[in-house]
């Protein structure tokens, strides 16, 4: 034992043991597979990388058979290369298997590099939010309509891929829905998991419209049991109902041009219900409005301005304040927005809710 221990100690120390050196080179089948494998193992990650390893080092593998079968006129080495070039091609095939299982159709790929993916959502994930809505497109022909107001059940949520969509209310025109934006955000948001309800709202198509849907329940189920996906959906349908009000935002202006906030505190008495106790104060204010202004007395004519003399003011510490001008109020958002104000304000303020839009809308 210590003889054997001696002598790997020396080795290292000592000259080869090979008595004479061989004075022709290998052949080039040898020198190529070194070559190819040196390729191959400068291959980097992922999935790409991998194909690109596999397949540079299965090559350098077969050229060590063909170098051991010619050349070498070893079976180890032609077993060896054989085993190891067969993992490499074992190994192409998982990955060619991978790859298919991974491909989605064209729809379903353009909507995860449009919506998801500047999200970071992980690809798996995905999967599972396209499995939830079968991996099915559905189409909407021209004037079709999706949803009717008062009568379509709120049993799905809905994403348009192509197309545009219309949506109004009593055939009061509302705001677009455009691509890869949901169609039914707001209703979905409306209801609780255990609640029912109908569109209030009218949806066409106006041109050839592409859409997937989600079956509420179905959703449901997958929202509940991943907490990633929940809060992902909860940012695109919050993101969705905001441009929606942002659209309707920009329906209420001034027919002089001026853009109104809906969120302003200002517009609530047009927006929002009467209140009982402000008959007296409206109806006044309606008739200040309907009144025409006064003319100041320089401006009517020499024979108008017979007026009987004004008594001598009381004697007082102030100097007297000259008589103004009398002034208009300021007529609201909504007077603005229609032909016949007074009227409009009226009707307005007797139904006790607000408009949704104003009735003159510009065409898009």
């Amino acid at each position: 034992m210590s003889a054997n221990s001696s002598t790997v100690s020396q080795l290292p120390w000592q000259g080869p043991v090979c008595v004479g050196w061989r004075q022709d080179l290998e052949g080039a089948l040898y020198h190529l597979a070194n070559c190819i494998l040196l390729l191959g193992f400068m291959g980097g990650s992922g999935v790409y990388g991998c194909f690109y390893l596999f397949g540079f080092l299965g090559t350098g593998y077969s050229c060590c058979v063909l170098w051991g079968w010619f050349n070498a006129c070893s079976l180890d080495i032609i077993l060896w290369s054989s085993l190891l070039a067969v993992a490499c091609l074992l190994q192409l095939v998982h990955l060619v298997y991978r790859l298919r299982d991974d491909t989605l159709p064209k729809e379903f790929d353009l909507l995860y590099k449009t919506l998801y993916l500047p999200l970071q959502v992980p690809l798996q994930t995905y999967k599972e939010i396209v499995h939830c809505c079968q991996q099915q497109v559905l189409a909407l022909a021209t004037e079709q309509t999706y949803a009717v107001e008062g009568e379509t059940p709120i049993n799905c949520l809905s994403l348009l891929l192509a197309g545009r969509v219309r949506v109004s209310q009593d055939g009061q025109f509302l705001h677009y829905v455009f691509p890869y934006q949901f169609m039914d955000s707001p209703e979905w948001e409306s209801l609780q998991p255990s609640e029912e309800g109908v569109f209030q709202v009218t949806l066409t198509a106006e041109t050839t419209c592409s859409y997937i849907s989600w079956p509420r329940k179905s959703l449901h189920v997958l929202l509940a049991k991943d907490r990633y996906i929940s809060r992902l959906f909860s940012t695109l349908l919050g993101y969705d109902i905001s441009e929606k009000l942002y659209a309707l935002n920009d329906k209420f202006f001034a027919k002089f041009g001026l853009r109104f906030d809906i969120r302003l505190p200002s517009l609530y008495h047009v927006l929002g219900p009467a209140a009982p106790d402000a008959g007296p104060e409206s109806k006044k204010n309606d008739e200040e409005v309907c009144e025409p202004a006064m003319s100041s007395p320089q401006a009517l004519p020499t024979s108008a301005q017979k007026t009987p003399p004004c008594p001598p003011p009381p004697a007082a510490t102030n100097p007297p304040v000259p008589p103004s001008q009398v002034r208009m109020s300021r007529p609201d958002s909504g007077i603005l927005a229609s032909q016949t104000p007074l009227q409009s304000y009226r009707q307005v303020m007797s139904k006790g809710q607000a408009p949704l839009v104003p009735t003159h809308t510009p065409e898009l």
